[in-house]
């Protein structure tokens, strides 16, 4: 759960970003559609035949890694990893086969991602980029926790600066291949507030289809290569995670001199 413009996953040209995170889900109703690649609590998805929407808990903890660097002013590339713990208590009306308690844990999901940028922002307009993302087949055993097969995912976002702060808008879409399927992707409105040399603010809305969620973080520059980043999220819609904290540490290591 990382602000595209408030946290920024393109680094300067010739820098690698490294970023640390740590993050937690809780949740009352159905599965998240891209939580674990299940969509919806649904037991037939996890192996157990009923093919209808009950109202479980689901909580999970995760940790994720992320390597970036700047090619060029308009180029960048990622690379991103996580480990995950997940648990979902059955409903008490759900009458399939599903175990009361089903917990999963092991390697998550594992991604890549280009981004490049076609149009910096100037006096009298805004900064377009666009980005692709690649998802690997991960833990296909684990319905929980696991990605079937390979996701693709590619967007446009625009981003301009104001007095009062720095707005962004994306939206993109998505290929799966386990069903040969397209469907809207994530999107996101956000903005961007530097309070002083040390410290920002940032809240967004985003979400995917029907599960929107309002993110607010806080950012604390306490070094020149360093950022602590403080992260919520707060579902606004039935579909979404009811509470998604996030702590997570951003380090950038300049390289070729700079």
């Amino acid at each position: 759960m990382i602000l595209s413009r408030a946290t920024p996953r393109a680094p300067l040209q010739g820098a690698v970003l490294v970023s640390l995170r740590a993050r937690g889900s809780l949740r009352r109703t159905p599965l998240p559609r891209h939580t674990a690649g299940v969509t919806g609590a649904v037991p037939a998805e996890l192996g157990y035949g009923l093919a209808q929407d009950f109202q479980g808990r689901f909580r999970a903890s995760e940790g994720t890694l992320l390597l970036a660097y700047g090619v060029t002013d308009w180029l960048a590339v990622e690379f991103e990893a996580a480990v995950i713990s997940a648990r979902l208590e059955k409903a008490s009306n759900d009458p399939s086969a599903l175990p009361f308690r089903l917990e999963e844990s092991g390697v998550g999901d594992v991604e890549g991602q280009v981004r490049w940028r076609w149009m910096k922002e100037s006096v009298d307009r805004s900064e377009f980029f666009d980005y692709f993302e690649a998802v690997s087949p991960r833990q296909q055993s684990k319905p929980l926790i696991g990605t079937p097969d390979w996701e693709f995912k590619a967007g446009v976002g625009l981003i301009r600066g104001f007095a009062w702060g720095t707005m962004t808008f994306r939206a993109s879409g998505e290929y799966l291949l386990e069903n040969a399927s397209t469907a809207p992707g994530e999107f996101a409105v956000e903005y961007l507030r530097r309070l002083s040399p040390r410290w920002r603010v940032c809240a967004g809305i985003e979400g995917v289809e029907d599960e929107i969620s309002l993110l607010a973080e806080a950012q604390w520059h306490f070094s020149r290569h360093a950022v602590l980043k403080l992260n919520n999220g707060f579902g606004i819609t039935p579909k979404a995670i009811d509470l998604a904290p996030e702590i997570g540490v951003m380090f950038r290591l300049p390289v070729r001199g700079k």
